[in-house]
């Protein structure tokens, strides 16, 4: 649980620290900035500190806290205070923090493009925290640094916000990298699963919105109950931790539950999915950040929705749509899947893979050196190491840990 935020001034063992503030809008946002808490952590000279920003779906942001612990300071007092650094992969409220500020994608490939209400009226839209409403304010860009994941981003940028390109810097991608390094250890992830011999894992992933796959998940999943042999498949359902946050997790499990009981593992919002989809032999995606990460890993995919009116037309996700099959109602679900496995492109996966990070395997080197410049610090005398992730939950296990108590079909008052 998060420590309640107290003064250090009177208290405090180690003085003089830089003090490093991470500001998290939603768990997404916040899954993604622990991937950097590795590289200040053993720091001695660096004192690090957490906000909840405000956000539509911040009710889930404290779950994405480092769970032994932390220092969270109430927003009020957040922005009220100095820092030596700020990070964050939002824009909402951060021209109020008083720090410098490294801003970081919250997703995958700048796929998504703004919401129509975002756009000032006679405007197209732009690109997902590319454009002027997200990284300006009063005339200024707010981020001292923009930290991007590949040179496309910097073409992007410079079509939305011209005004930010001197602040842009390509990093790579952590979860490019902790996916990569992960590969070997597939089989490992397989048997913490509880997959058997044989058994093949089928990953449904969706992101939010109208246009996710979870909009229509009502025909998708009792048609993978009825097609699929369950001593054959194993299916786990991934869906983005916004849909968790706006409609609630007792609502989530209300309405997953019947699918849980006949077999679906519902992979709950705070786990790290990246080993999951590491494990999984098929893919049934849309255009949330999961279904292109898939292009780095052995699973087939297939989407069952793609909204291209709302997908920036030239991301890495728009060439994905125009190469990998597209789920049909009509056809037996078995035939689909060996058609997507004896059609897998994996030439064109791997071209599409390679947009996703510029520097592949230089994210945790590019980071830290961004982050010490901005702190005006030497970086420790050690490199900085990109760490296998870490065993999956067993399928069917973590969800039982959630409001149903013993796992029973009753739904508690």
């Amino acid at each position: 649980m998060p420590r309640e935020h107290r003064d250090p001034g009177q208290w405090a063992t180690l003085t003089g620290r830089k003090k490093v503030l991470v500001v998290i809008h939603t768990e997404v946002y916040g899954q993604r900035l622990r991937d950097l808490l590795p590289l200040v952590a053993a720091d001695l000279r660096i004192q690090v500190a957490f906000t909840i920003a405000p956000h539509a779906f911040n009710s889930g942001a404290v779950r994405s806290l480092p769970s032994h612990g932390s220092t969270v300071i109430p927003w009020e007092e957040a922005v009220r205070s100095e820092f030596d650094l700020a990070v964050a992969a939002g824009s909402q409220g951060m021209e109020q923090v008083r720090a410098p500020l490294i801003r970081m994608p919250h997703g995958i490939g700048h796929m998504k493009l703004s919401r129509t209400a975002d756009a000032p009226e006679g405007t197209p839209r732009t690109v997902g925290g590319l454009g002027r409403t997200y990284l300006m304010r009063d005339g200024r860009v707010v981020p001292k640094s923009l930290a991007l994941a590949h040179h496309d981003d910097l073409a992007e940028l410079a079509r939305s916000c011209p005004e930010a390109l001197p602040a842009a810097e390509v990093v790579g991608d952590a979860s490019h990298d902790r996916i990569t390094v992960s590969l070997p250890l597939r089989e490992r992830y397989r048997r913490a699963m509880g997959l058997r011999p044989g058994q093949r894992l089928l990953l449904v992933s969706s992101t939010w919105g109208t246009g996710s796959s979870f909009n229509r998940l009502d025909a998708l999943l009792p048609r993978l109950l009825t097609e699929l042999p369950p001593e054959e498949y194993r299916i786990a359902l991934l869906v983005h931790p916004n849909v968790w946050s706006g409609h609630g997790h007792w609502q989530m499990y209300a309405w997953l539950e019947a699918f849980r009981q006949r077999g679906i593992a519902v992979v709950p919002p705070e786990a790290d999915w990246r080993a999951a989809l590491i494990a999984a032999d098929w893919l049934i995606g849309d255009h949330g950040s999961v279904t292109l990460y898939a292009t780095l890993t052995r699973a087939r995919i297939l989407l069952a929705r793609f909204p291209e009116a709302d997908v920036n037309p030239r991301s890495p996700g728009a060439e994905l749509a125009g190469a990998a099959p597209a789920l049909s109602p009509a056809h037996p679900l078995t035939e689909q899947l060996a058609y997507a496995a004896a059609e897998y492109p994996a030439a064109e996966y791997a071209r599409i893979a390679a947009r996703i990070s510029s520097v592949p395997g230089e994210f945790n080197q590019r980071m830290r050196a961004l982050l010490y410049r901005v702190l005006g610090l030497g970086q420790p005398a050690f490199a900085p190491v990109t760490r296998p992730l870490p065993p999956p939950a067993p399928l069917g296990l973590a969800p039982e840990a959630g409001p149903w108590g013993s796992g029973g079909t009753e739904i508690p008052a």
